[in-house]
């Protein structure tokens, strides 16, 4: 806006920009110093602002990282009866899963698992987590397999692109929310933990 020109009138009319001596002495100070003091104001402000922090590196090979998650995935299940009191499984589960921490080796992968699952022994898989560029992280599941003792850990074999060569492991305990007559199911990991160490690039990575 620019400054209004103020002048002194000997006449009592009233009209707009009219003011005494006083007034016509600080409007010509404000044009003269206040605008030039709002832009230095302005500039430091900017000066004082948040500085946007480095990336963070990238973990080195060999060193240990852990992390923890969230794992959600539904599927089916095939049953049959072993006898009186035990049942075999056949387990075939995708969803996703979210990781957390400061060392966790990605923030989120599509996974799939297929395992057989022995109410007398317990259970065995493997596991397929994918990133969105399409690395991947290869692992073998085992654990006890039933409602009541239902710990299972998992041993990371390998991977391609940016995890060729990891290793590692995890644990879960698996809590199923919906377990249907035709053999729909979906459940969630509770618990899951882990750490992960990145080895040397290898080109098609480990094979689980």
């Amino acid at each position: 806006m620019d400054c209004l020109t103020w002048e002194r009138r000997h006449d009592r009319a009233p009209r707009l920009g009219s003011g005494d001596e006083r007034v016509t002495k600080l409007s010509s100070v404000w044009c003269a110093w206040g605008r030039p003091a709002l832009v230095a104001l302005a500039l430091a402000a900017a000066a004082c602002g948040p500085v946007a922090e480095p990336p963070k590196p990238a973990p080195a090979s060999g060193e240990w990282r852990e992390f923890e998650g969230s794992w959600n995935a539904a599927g089916s299940r095939r049953t049959i009866s072993l006898g009186a009191d035990r049942r075999g499984s056949i387990i075939d589960l995708r969803g996703t899963m979210l990781l957390a921490g400061p060392g966790r080796p990605g923030v989120g992968f599509r996974s799939e698992v297929i395992a057989l699952s022995d109410s007398a022994t317990g259970l065995v898989g493997r596991s397929v987590w994918t990133n969105e560029r399409g690395d991947q992280v290869f692992s073998e599941l085992k654990g006890e397999g039933t409602a009541a003792r239902n710990h299972i850990a998992g041993t990371i074999l390998g991977g391609t692109g940016r995890y060729a060569g990891v290793t590692g492991a995890y644990e879960f305990s698996w809590r199923y929310v919906l377990e249907a007559e035709d053999g729909s199911i979906q459940g969630s990991a509770v618990g899951l933990k882990g750490r992960f160490r990145l080895g040397q690039p290898t080109t098609g990575g480990a094979q689980p």
